[in-house]
């Protein structure tokens, strides 16, 4: 039977995709005007950690909230809250006022409206579809996420050639709708009893994780090689400097990772993952890392754009494994707590490898960041696999 069948998991998966085509085409535009504005690489790694300080300082706050209250009226408010960032866009960019100053302090409240938003929905999936689907369920989820990468960066690109408004303006329409979809969402699950709140309830879900090997190591794991080898707060400088191209090629080249993920999702969701999850996951993360060594060194468009789609694809499986192996020994009740924390060395290090990137890029120069981050991505898949021995001899997702 389809996943897409069961109603409420279609709804939860169409606001996923609109809520990620509106930030993608957001963060689009802000990178480019960002640059053009400052034309400094390190203001494009501020974009980043300004997006990442917000998440780190509530992380411990969203998990609890996600455990008590209704995760669905969690996400329709983010949802809302970044639609009105989307709106302050386009007022600044017809009135003129924009600054470096000001792009910093929107993208910090979508930040913070971010941090609620992604672990909440992240917790939902499991009470959407049955058990023996949510590998499929899973995979499908990520499929969301990369459709929206392809959508998203190239419809802020092309908009941004007819002005920041135009794409602004569109992931307004993009969030609000995003922001409706949960109102159709049904938990068939009881409601989950609210414990008092206490600071060992709140720091329950690192003691969880410490406890749990393979939950521990897949999400260190994730963190220092998003952290490493992420370098796409840098394809507005390999755009224009390097690859010679305007913001419809830096939207293809925003697009490549999710046009190489989305592929390997749907052949996921069709094939679930059944055994040696555990070698697997390494080999997608060094795939990752080499993938991001070709694109560093590329000065062709073409080669840049097929790095881009291996490291999407390898990005994606490494993605399902994680995912489903956290959602499946979790139990619901520790779920907000966990996936928060999750997305905290998860989620964020896209924000704080930005940063890094940002900051390698203004010592050394753009090329040698990224190669750097490479190099330092196979180095910790190697390093991982000697540190976390139950996560590399990992059989299967249930085990």
């Amino acid at each position: 039977m389809s996943v897409l069948r069961h109603r409420s998991f279609a709804c939860f998966w169409f606001s996923r995709i609109l809520s990620t085509i509106a930030f993608q085409a957001q963060t689009v535009g802000v990178g480019w005007q960002m640059y053009a504005l400052t034309g400094d690489p390190f203001d494009l790694g501020l974009v980043g950690l300004v997006q990442f300080v917000p998440i780190v300082a509530l992380t411990l706050i969203v998990g609890h909230v996600a455990d008590r209250y209704d995760r669905r009226l969690i996400l329709t408010v983010c949802q809302t809250i970044e639609a009105l960032t989307a709106i302050v866009l386009v007022v600044g960019s017809l009135g003129g006022w924009l600054t470096r100053e000001s792009l910093l302090a929107i993208v910090a409240l979508l930040g913070a409206a971010r941090a609620f938003e992604e672990p909440t929905r992240a917790t939902l999936l499991p009470g959407l579809v049955p058990r023996p689907l949510i590998s499929r369920a899973t995979a499908l989820y990520a499929s969301a996420s990369q459709l929206a990468r392809i959508i998203g960066p190239a419809l802020g690109g092309f908009l941004y050639v007819l002005g920041p408004t135009a794409a602004y303006s569109a992931a307004t329409g993009a969030y609000a709708v995003a922001a409706a979809l949960p109102a159709f969402i049904t938990i068939a699950r009881a409601e989950r009893p609210r414990e008092p709140v206490s600071v060992a309830s709140v720091l329950s879900g690192l003691a969880f994780i410490w406890s749990k090997p393979i939950i521990l190591g897949a999400i260190s794991l994730d963190l220092f090689v998003v952290l490493l080898g992420g370098a796409t707060a840098l394809l507005p400088v390999f755009a224009r400097d390097i690859l010679d191209t305007g913001p419809w090629g830096l939207g293809l080249l925003r697009a490549a990772p999710g046009a190489g993920a989305i592929v390997v999702a749907v052949v996921l969701a069709r094939q679930p993952l059944r055994r040696g999850v555990g070698p697997l996951l390494f080999s997608a993360v060094g795939v990752f890392g080499l993938a991001t060594i070709l694109f560093g060194i590329s000065t062709s468009m073409t080669i840049s754009l097929v790095a881009l789609v291996i490291l999407g694809a390898a990005n994606v499986v490494s993605v399902v494994i994680r995912w489903s192996l956290i959602q499946l020994h979790t139990p619901d009740g520790m779920r907000g707590r966990v996936t928060a924390v999750n997305s905290l060395f998860t989620g964020t290090s896209n924000q704080l490898g930005d940063f890094e990137s940002g900051l390698t890029a203004s010592w050394f120069g753009v090329v040698p960041s990224v190669l750097l981050g490479g190099v330092g991505t196979v180095m910790v898949a190697l390093l991982w696999m000697r540190i976390f021995p139950a996560l590399r001899r990992a059989r299967s997702l249930d085990e």
